[in-house]
C-alpha cells in the first residue's frame, strides 16, 4: 500500500458512522451484515448509511455482494491488513528507520 492508499482509507475511516460500521462488519467476520443490521445497529437511515458504506466501498475497505434479495457487506480484510501494515512498517526502529522514499509516496 502507497501513502495515498493509506491517506484515502484512513479518511475513509474518519467519520464516526463510517468508523461503526466498519467495525461492525470487522466484528461480524466473513458472515458479513445486511445494510438493515446495520441500520439496527448504528441507528441511522438507510440513505444516511448507503452514502457512508459507498465511501468505505471505494476506500476497498468493505465489499458487497448480492445474495437473493440482499446485500451482504463485509470488511475486506486483506485491504485492512495492508492498512496496519502500512501504518506499523518502521514500528520500533527509531527516527533513522524513516525512509527519504516515503515522503515521495503522498503524490504532493
Amino acid at each position: 500500500m502507497n501513502k495515498t492508499a493509506a491517506v484515502d482509507a484512513l479518511g475513509a475511516l474518519a467519520h464516526p458512522i463510517r468508523l461503526d460500521a466498519f467495525r461492525a462488519l470487522v466484528v461480524a467476520g466473513h458472515e458479513g451484515l445486511t445494510p438493515g443490521l446495520l441500520v439496527e445497529m448504528l441507528g441511522v437511515t438507510y440513505a444516511k448509511l448507503g452514502f457512508h458504506l459507498k465511501d468505505l466501498a471505494e476506500a476497498g475497505l468493505v465489499t458487497q455482494e448480492q445474495v437473493g434479495r440482499n446485500v451482504i457487506y463485509r470488511a475486506a480484510y486483506a485491504r485492512m491488513d495492508q492498512l496496519l501494515a502500512f501504518l506499523t512498517k518502521n514500528c520500533c526502529k527509531g527516527p533513522g528507520a524513516i525512509e527519504p522514499s516515503m515522503a515521495d509516496d503522498c503524490g504532493c
